[in-house]
Formats: structure tokens, sequence, C-alpha cells
């Protein structure tokens, strides 16, 4: 058997998804003995809520957490579009210390009336040529399958769902219902720059959530292992997930262990999106530390996302890292994508 390289998340254009194809070739016509099913019956036990560690008394700004300045080597070594590594200077700000869930974002709702690019017909002009089913309102849900054959054929798992919204994250079946701590996805990044605003503050540049991912150490360790406590996929992805972490997908925000600075679901759950425009790698940085990049016109425009998701394994997508990017469509909801904001103010 082959095993699957590592891939990228959806792009509209010609179905097909940045980064490297991911194979995996199953011998005959076999099938594995642990699937959807198997998966669907663990979530019936599932928490749909995690206790947050109490906050200190008297802190500047609820739900959020301080982060020192200093000097960060940005990157890693694991992909080529982590290097070269290279060192940056980081200001303080104060970041949300979960990412944003869905009670929250249904506030900004409530109050704004906001209508995300989900729940939009496709803009036609941005994306000339789509077939028809992939101009109506929708989101890239992930549907683990109960066998797998072929090669590269990313569909089998992943699917542009018409009426997937970060209202119904698995499609116009699904709800919200009992998921008010789940992080909110299939969001884009005009969704979450609306509500960040909304929120007087802004997402975070690359830099400055990789700092906060690193605990703001400029001595930070860079283990390319898979980490035992973050909800990330343990088995053969993506037909066999044992679910030792306690959770078969997405799981409520907090409910693995903070790190040092008090951030939960750093690493792992959802990938969170941040302002810096991709690049292939590190050599021509867009913006500096703090600063979202200029916007450059044109279709297809993709924006730099950090931590991984509940879908990383070692077989598939070894980005359960700090030092770990890809590249996202600025404006498609995908059902492992979220985010967190942050805040430029003096510290406590």
């Amino acid at each position: 058997m082959a095993l699957p390289l590592r891939v990228g998340p959806w792009r509209r254009p010609g179905l097909w998804l940045a980064g490297s194809l991911l194979v995996l070739a199953l011998a005959g016509a076999g099938a594995w003995w642990w699937g959807a099913a198997s998966a669907n019956g663990h979530r019936q036990s599932e928490p749909t809520r995690c206790d947050l560690a109490a906050e200190p008394p008297g802190v500047r700004y609820p739900g959020m957490v301080w982060v020192p300045g200093g000097t960060l080597t940005l990157g890693d070594l694991v992909y080529p579009e982590e290097q070269p590594m290279r060192k940056v200077a980081v200001a303080g700000f104060w970041m949300d210390r979960t990412e944003v869930t869905n009670a929250e974002f249904a506030e900004f709702v409530r109050a704004t009336g906001h209508v995300t690019v989900a729940e939009r017909p496709v803009d036609a002009q941005r994306h000339p040529g789509l077939p028809a089913e992939l101009q109506a309102p929708g989101a890239v849900v992930f549907t683990m399958p109960n066998a797998v054959g072929g090669r590269g054929d990313l569909t089998q798992w992943w699917r542009y769902t018409a009426g997937a919204s970060w209202r119904h994250p698995g499609g116009p079946e699904t709800g919200l219902a009992g998921r008010d701590a789940f992080p909110v996805v299939a969001v884009t990044l005009e969704d979450a720059q609306a509500y960040a605003r909304w929120k007087g503050r802004s997402l975070p540049s690359e830099v400055q959530w990789e700092w906060a991912a690193r605990e703001a150490r400029a001595d930070a360790p860079r283990d390319p292992s898979q980490p035992a406590k973050a909800n990330t996929w343990q088995g053969l992805f993506p037909v066999v997930n044992s679910a030792d972490d306690g959770f078969v997908g997405l799981a409520p925000a907090g409910c693995y262990p903070p790190n040092a600075l008090g951030l939960y679901d750093m690493i792992g759950n959802v990938w969170e999106l941040t302002t810096d425009l991709y690049q292939p790698n590190h050599l021509t940085p867009e913006g500096g530390p703090g600063q979202a990049p200029a916007v450059r016109p044109g279709p297809g425009r993709q924006r730099v996302i950090k931590g991984g998701s509940f879908l990383c394994a070692p077989n598939y997508c070894m980005r359960y890292r700090a030092g770990s990017r890809q590249p996202q469509d600025e404006d498609l909801g995908v059902s492992h994508l979220g985010f967190r904001t942050v805040l430029v103010a003096p510290g406590p």
C-alpha cells in the first residue's frame, strides 16, 4: 500500500486541493473494517461542552490572554513552504483563548444581520466557468468513508455541499443544536474579519499566531511528532480513526489542556485563519508583524492558515505543529476551518 502524502484545503477552480496530491492505493477491492459507521457510533458519547479554567480576577479583556512580545524564529523544517526559517520581532498583543465558537458567532449575526459567504450564491465573476453544482451557496464538508479505492480521488472524502454553512456545518440536514461551544466553521476571511471588526479587534498575522502557539518562547522546541493532548486523527486517514484523543471529529473549544499562555487548541481541532496572503515559502513575507498584508487584485487569493485540524494524521498531514502552514482560498468555507481574534493594546 502506498501511504498518503500531504494535502491542502479545497479550491473551487478545477476541483483540486492545493498542495501535493494525496495517494492512497488499496490492494484489491477490499474494504477497511473500521469506517464511518463505527465513527458515528463513537460520536454519540462525545461531550458537547468542556469546562475552561477560571480566568484571573480583574482580567483586562475577558476571554483573551496576553501574549508578551519577543523574537520569533518563524517556520519549521518539515515541509518546503515552512522554510527558510527567519527571525522576526513580535510586539505584545492579546489573543482569544479559544477559537470563536458558534454561540459567539451567532451573537454577532444577531447583532449585525451578517450573511456569510457560504450562504450567498458564488460570485461567478470571481470564479468564471464553474460547474452548476459548485455555484450554489455551500461549503466543503469532510465525510468519512467506509472504504477508499483508486488514486487521488479526494472527492471520496471531501465534498462541496450545497446548503452547508456555519449554521449547517455538515450540510443542510445538520444544525447547531447542542453545539454552541464548538468552534464556528465554514466561515471565510470576509466573515472572520467582519466578526473581528465588530469586536474591535483583528485577525492575527501569521507571525502573531505562530508566536502565540510557541508560547512566546524563542527557544520553544520543534517536535514533529503527533501531539498526545490535541484533537488530531489517530489511525490511517481517512478510513480508520480510533479516537484515542476522545473525539472522532470536531471537539468543543477548550477540551484539551491550554498551552503555557492559557491558549486552548492552538494545535489541532480546526485550522485557523490569518491575515497573511499565502506565499509558497518565507522568502517573500507579506507585511510586518501584526500588520495585514497589502491585498492584491485577482481571483483565487489565498491566505495562510495555521495549526492543523482534527484531520491531521502522521500518514496524511503532519501539520499539527506551530510552524506548519497551508494556503486557503479566502472565499471558501470548509468544515475544518475556524479562527480567533487578536487585539493590539497595552498589556496587563
